[in-house]
């Protein structure tokens, strides 16, 4: 338990497949927002976590120096990767639709 604790803090084995974030899945636009999950792998679990992003530019393009950006975590765990993707552009949407560019606000 003690190596695996200071491992993670040290940053080794992280190629285990035990922890840390997945790969991004593909954007999905809502309302002007692009939301991409990009859950944490825990305990082969996925954690509901990603990004919702908020272009600047106002033509849907992502452009890395004209985005706002949220980092969206939840403490849901799902068995798969879509379930989790599924879960959070639900959570997203919503989340989305109740703060609005509010989420941006400091």
């Amino acid at each position: 338990m003690f190596k695996k604790l200071l491992s993670g803090l040290l940053g080794a084995g992280d190629d285990d497949g035990s922890a840390g974030h997945a790969p991004a899945a593909e954007p999905v636009e809502h309302n002007g927002y692009l939301i991409v999950s990009e859950p944490a792998q825990e305990g082969g679990q996925y954690r509901v976590s990603g990004w919702i992003r908020r272009p600047l530019s106002g033509d849907g393009e992502e452009d890395e120096d004209e985005v706002l950006e949220h980092r969206f975590e939840r403490s849901d765990m799902v068995p798969g990767r879509e379930a989790c993707d599924e879960l959070m552009i639900s959570k997203a949407r919503r989340f989305i639709d109740e703060m609005g560019d509010g989420m941006f606000a400091r």
